[in-house]
């Protein structure tokens, strides 16, 4: 068997998705992207093909060697995430030629069902009791929201008392039975998320995720060790050796997205090393179905996993939801706030590939907000 095509399709609201093709006639897909620069990974894709065709599918791991390491330069989100979706791909070509879902040929499942949360938005709270209301009654045990919109790296009493104050307000909507996790998103400073976790420390959130940016993450033991909070990073880490100085650190959760992070083969190997110093995964994924199936091979093989994020309903969807590309849902369809574990090969999902290629002839161009603070400089999105 050899791979004959490679394509990429760009599709709303702000995703790539990636089909390889084989002389069998087996057919994978993935998801490689950054979001806001989908075209720049589509690009990486399209030179990365040029090695691809004509080779064996089966290959993975040595496809993810060369890929990731064949050139001189390498790494950085662009080139991972390329890598990413076609290593999805492969995978989903293996486990369709071997009649086997992705997590039985990395060792099996070790659950039966997977926890997922739902997001809650938390920019703007006016809506967060009704968001999270909502959420409760469809089912689901935790939620995820944003700290607060835009901030300064060291925020006044009041935006401190204003986060807290919509963790009270998620705390008091869930009860103590379910979970809220709150995403920093980088925007605070050291300082300022130290001051934060204290403040919601008695809240008790599931996690605090990203309370300082990715370049700072030499100032993260002293952050861990300032809070009795979980904290959680790695959205913005693509590798085992960038989450290797975090997971020292002492972080509680590590959080590899299955589209940046070198795909279901690095995050496999991502999750043992997280295993080795005793952190659980919970795989970032605000993105679309090929990425959610992706992750959820890889929960249902992984010991140490905690819960999974999906973007039913989330605030980026307007012209497409997780559900717009995929003939059966039913994988996706959630019982009790969780994903059921099915036998079907590959990622087991069916990509509708006549509303992906109408999808694509209409494309996107999406980008992330660009914030400023009120003296006119650049603040963190």
């Amino acid at each position: 068997m050899k791979i004959t095509r490679v394509e990429t399709f760009l599709v709303p609201p702000r995703w790539l998705f990636c089909r390889i093709e084989t002389d069998d006639g087996v057919v994978g897909w993935g998801e490689p992207v950054v979001e806001g620069r989908a075209e720049v990974v589509r690009a990486a894709v399209d030179v990365l093909a040029e090695y691809l065709v004509g080779r064996d599918p089966l290959r993975i791991q040595d496809h993810w060697q060369v890929l990731s390491k064949g050139g001189f330069y390498r790494g950085g989100p662009v080139l991972s995430s390329a890598v990413a979706g076609i290593d999805q791909a492969l995978w989903d070509i293996a486990g369709k030629t071997y009649g086997a879902p992705v997590h039985a040929l990395l060792g099996g499942p070790v659950r039966d069902r997977v926890r997922v949360y739902a997001w809650v938005g938390g920019d703007e709270p006016v809506r967060l009791t009704d968001e999270i209301t909502a959420q409760v009654e469809a089912g689901f045990t935790a939620v995820k929201m944003n700290a607060a919109g835009r901030t300064p790296p060291i925020p006044t009493a009041a935006e401190t008392a204003a986060v807290v104050a919509r963790v009270a307000a998620a705390r008091e909507a869930l009860g103590p039975e379910r979970d809220v996790a709150v995403d920093l998103h980088g925007r605070f400073g050291a300082a300022g998320a130290r001051r934060v976790l204290h403040a919601v420390e008695p809240l008790h959130p599931l996690f605090v995720e990203e309370p300082l940016l990715p370049e700072q993450g030499h100032l993260l033991t002293g952050l861990v060790g300032a809070t009795s909070v979980p904290i959680a990073t790695g959205e913005r880490l693509y590798g085992r050796a960038e989450f290797l100085p975090a997971l020292a650190a002492g972080i509680a959760v590590a959080q590899p997205d299955l589209s940046h992070a070198g795909g279901i083969s690095e995050v496999h190997r991502i999750a043992a090393l997280a295993e080795t110093y005793g952190a659980q995964l919970a795989p970032h994924c605000p993105l679309g179905p090929i990425a959610l199936a992706a992750s959820l091979q890889i929960a249902f093989c992984t010991p140490n996993f905690l819960i999974q994020e999906q973007s039913r309903g989330i605030h980026y969807n307007k012209d497409a939801d997780l559900l717009s590309y995929v003939v059966d849902t039913d994988p996706f369809r959630f019982v009790d706030g969780q994903a059921l574990r099915t036998g079907l090969p590959g990622l087991g999902i069916t990509v509708d590939e006549t509303a992906v290629r109408a999808a694509d002839r209409t494309g996107h161009a999406w980008r992330n907000p660009v914030w400023r603070h009120p003296d006119g400089s650049f603040a963190e999105w």
